[in-house]
């Protein structure tokens, strides 16, 4: 627990400082919690440090973890947020969590949680997914939908009363440094907002880059090593 209880602190001295740094109110940014592979043991613990926020990679964890917590009375009610990539099949139980997805990168997936959030009696949050490419404009492998397609995604969910469209997330490119990418992500998020003003929320940064992102306007980071610990890799979407 000291160890957990440290790692939020300086996690939390980094986002601070870092939003101090580019003349940002700390309060703006806010921590999610990525606890893939990590035990729903490990999310208790955090979440009696007073974290609230957590996100997992697979619905089946999701789903598993959210169920074993929402039974123990000696758990605060947590937000559970789903970070990787999502089938349409298995859209039904992430609706009926009322998990905010990070995720939806094409319109048939809008099209599927808007029909499983109704069937839910759901509101959904939810963000676009960037391909953020590489500096030339070239798409990567760190998933997500083309910038080009990134306004119409943003029109398909506002037009769904079962979804709120939170803004974007977006994962840094491998192949170079996060800053450029991170700003490329805010300008798209920009064009979104002047359409969508609700669209408020940028979803970028991670243990390793958060400074970056949280320079270029980033609201929410996604944090798991640096809170948690190292853990072997399923997916990156939210380390």
């Amino acid at each position: 627990m000291t160890s957990l209880a440290d790692n939020l602190r300086a996690v939390r001295a980094r986002i601070d400082d870092a939003a101090r740094a580019a003349g940002r109110d700390p309060a703006e940014v806010h921590l999610l919690a990525v606890s893939k592979t990590w035990s729903a043991e490990d999310v208790r613990a955090l979440a009696a440090l007073g974290q609230r926020h957590f996100a997992e990679n697979r619905v089946q964890e999701l789903v598993g973890k959210a169920a074993a917590l929402a039974a123990d009375p000696t758990v605060p009610e947590l937000h559970w947020h789903l970070v990787g990539q999502l089938q349409r099949n298995k859209v039904g139980p992430v609706a009926r969590l009322g998990a905010t997805v990070h995720s939806v990168d094409r319109a048939s997936l809008v099209t599927a949680l808007a029909r499983a959030a109704e069937r839910e009696q759901q509101v959904l949050d939810v963000y676009v997914q960037v391909d953020l490419g590489g500096p030339e404009g070239e798409l990567g492998s760190r998933g997500g939908a083309a910038p080009a397609d990134v306004p119409g995604l943003a029109d398909a969910i506002v037009a769904a009363p079962e979804l709120r469209l939170r803004g974007l997330m977006a994962v840094a490119p491998r192949a170079e440094e996060p800053g450029p990418a991170f700003e490329r992500l805010a300008r798209l998020s920009t064009r979104v907002r002047a359409d969508h003003p609700g669209a408020s929320e940028t979803s970028a940064g991670m243990s390793g880059d958060l400074e970056a992102a949280v320079t270029a306007g980033a609201t929410v980071v996604r944090v798991g090593t640096a809170l948690f610990g190292t853990r072997p890799l399923t997916s990156d979407a939210g380390q």
